[in-house]
């Protein structure tokens, strides 16, 4: 008999420890997961087992297929925006063909046992592409400007796309998949600040880099204008959107794709908050151009009324909070340690 378990890829990431400490903390261990790396000590007594593999071998996911009753998927395993742009053909192997793969695995899933399987697949505000000036522009929706200028958000939002076909057409005309269905949820996450790690591969890393360098005592050479807005989070706001959204009932879902925000500062704005609680900070501006054109391209604000209304998301973090009651905190116990 096959075991009963929730995969979760790229699980040594700080999404993917975030996701299994708040599963496992309402009683869900029977998790599967999956990463390129042996998996973390801090997580592994709170799952049932872990792989060292990769999304892209068919052999290995024929053998998880095999073995295993898969009720859920999280798919977080990616390649990142900023080293999507150097090795494109690679991102479009792991990020589209990794993907297809882990929707082809939930198609069989949901065929086997005649029932229904969630997929949760995080995309990115870098589908978008703004064309014009995007400080003329209000919040932008899930439907409006998805014309995205790099590889990564390509492969996102082509993906997003392969997910919404898996959900509503696969199959459509063959009577055995009738008893199955693949229930694919996916969220747009803004940059995300985190206190725990500092991010590598991301165009959206300007933030997160420059608090933990002042944290640190570095100089820091911010890649973008000081006047440059886009959207943010905390990490922990972005793991419980994935509880939330995961946990709503399907019929109270409008669509498959959802916008969520919390704020939006400046890097000018957030440069002021560091120096607030860190004085000496040395926060100078070395503006990268390819970089800086890539967020010029994502919106200033985005809208999440959708997610707002369909499953009563809301940050428990603005800015303020997030530096009073999350980042400095969290940054000050990290770093003295």
């Amino acid at each position: 008999m096959r075991k009963k378990i929730i995969l979760i890829t790229g699980a040594n990431g700080e999404i993917g420890h975030g996701l299994i400490n708040s599963l496992y903390a309402k009683g869900m261990d029977n998790i599967l997961a999956l990463d390129l790396h042996p998996i973390s000590s801090s997580i592994k007594d709170k799952i049932l087992e872990g792989l060292i593999g990769n999304i892209l071998d068919k052999n290995l996911l024929e053998q998880i297929n095999s073995e295993y009753e898969v009720s859920t998927i999280y798919h977080l395993a990616a390649l990142l925006s900023t080293r999507a742009e150097f090795s494109p053909q690679m991102a479009h192997e792991v990020n589209v063909t990794g993907t297809l793969n882990l929707l082809s695995l939930a198609v069989d899933q949901a065929k086997s046992i005649g029932g229904r399987v969630k997929f949760f697949f995080p995309s990115s505000i870098a589908v978008y592409g703004i064309g014009k000036s995007k400080g003329s522009l209000g919040p932008i929706s899930e439907t409006e400007y998805c014309h995205p200028q790099t590889m990564y958000g390509c492969n996102k939002l082509y993906c997003e796309n392969l997910g919404i076909y898996h959900a509503n057409y696969y199959h459509r005309l063959a009577d055995d998949f009738k008893s199955g269905h693949l229930d694919f949820r996916s969220i747009r996450f803004p940059g995300i600040i985190s206190a725990v790690t500092i991010p590598t591969g991301g165009t959206s890393d300007f933030l997160p880099e420059m608090i933990h360098a002042a944290a640190q005592g570095q100089k820091y050479d911010c890649f973008v204008r000081k006047d440059t807005r886009m959207p943010f989070m905390v990490m922990p706001d972005a793991i419980q959107a994935i509880i939330d959204l995961m946990a709503a009932d399907k019929f109270q879902l409008s669509q498959h794709v959802y916008n969520i925000g919390a704020f939006n500062p400046s890097a000018g704005e957030f440069a002021d908050k560091v120096r607030e609680h860190y004085p000496e900070a040395e926060i100078h501006n070395a503006i990268n151009g390819k970089r800086q054109s890539i967020v010029d391209s994502w919106p200033a604000q985005i809208d999440d009324e959708k997610a707002r209304t369909d499953w009563s998301w809301s940050p428990k973090f603005d800015l303020d909070s997030a530096f009073k009651n999350y980042l400095i905190p969290k940054i000050t116990q990290q770093y003295e340690r």
